[in-house]
């Protein structure tokens, strides 16, 4: 059995590598290995990331059990959870597994067309079953910030998020469910601008248009993350890429370009994003024509 979890990546119990002799109890406890989860290790060279905890918890999780939620979307390729994070796993009903710290069972009839095996031998959802269990699970922000990006990469269509699944995985939280579906747009290029993008619609503001292209008099300007082209207003998102060598300097003479022509620009930070009300205040007021944006 190490040697199956060896080749998940170095990630293996160390109850079993005790066992057979590989390590000794004091070589295991003292050692270079990083401890993921209770009873799980990885050598210390691999990333300690949200994939990374999902491999430790498929060697605890009951051979009945699946990875799901955003723990199955990060397999599908969506943005990962932080390492901290806990790993979201479900059981079929009769099936009884607490799991360790760090993991979140949850109990859910499961078929099995809607489970796929990767490589490595780990079980997780597919696809339109991992979104349904994403707007479930998680706050409507954090699951729109999701399944925005499952839809851009292809993992599930936007048209296959209706109401009717359902009929399929039953009708638990579908009220929540329904709300983050009617959300998704698959144009946001980043979680940031999902979040803000719910956030708006949530306070009962018109929608913004995602990657929006301005043109002024036949002249294209740039691209931007959100904007209300009837108000003339864009709001745009300044991630750590902005800071790094030359974007910087791109973006303020893009963004200067766009000021230049008569619009006005929002820049959002990620000091901005801890306080998405106060950031709504601000989109609200310049679309009833407050003060210019800054």
């Amino acid at each position: 059995m190490l040697l199956r979890s060896q080749g998940l990546h170095g990630v293996f119990v160390g109850a079993h590598a005790v066992s057979e002799g590989v390590l000794t109890r004091h070589q295991l406890q003292n050692g270079p290995y990083v401890r993921v989860l209770h009873g799980v290790y990885a050598d210390p060279s691999l990333p300690r990331d949200h994939r990374l905890k999902c491999q430790a918890a498929a060697l605890l999780m009951p051979a009945e059990a699946v990875l799901g939620g955003r723990s199955a979307a990060t397999l599908l390729g969506a943005p990962a959870p932080a390492y901290a994070e806990r790993v979201t796993v479900l059981v079929p009903p009769g099936v009884v597994w607490r799991g360790p710290q760090g993991v979140r069972v949850h109990a859910s009839a499961l078929s099995p067309v809607d489970v796929r095996t990767d490589d490595g031998g780990i079980r997780f959802t597919a696809g339109e079953r991992t979104a349904w269990d994403v707007a479930a699970l998680e706050t409507t922000a954090t699951a729109v910030g999701v399944l925005d990006a499952m839809v851009r990469a292809g993992v599930v269509d936007a048209a296959q998020l209706n109401p009717r699944l359902a009929q399929r995985f039953g009708a638990w939280r579908s009220r929540r469910v329904r709300t983050a579906f009617g959300l998704v747009d698959g144009r946001s290029e980043s979680p940031p601008e999902s979040w803000v993008r719910v956030a708006c619609a949530l306070a009962g503001l018109p929608p913004p248009v995602p990657q929006y292209e301005v043109h002024e008099r036949g002249v294209w300007l740039g691209r931007v993350d959100l904007a209300w082209p009837e108000a003339r207003l864009v709001v745009e998102y300044e991630g750590e890429h902005h800071f790094e060598g030359l974007q910087i300097a791109k973006d303020d003479v893009r963004l200067g370009r766009i000021v230049a022509a008569g619009w006005r620009v929002i820049r959002v930070s990620a000091a901005d994003l801890r306080d998405l009300d106060a950031l709504v205040r601000r989109i609200a007021d310049a679309l009833a024509g407050g003060l210019p944006a800054v």
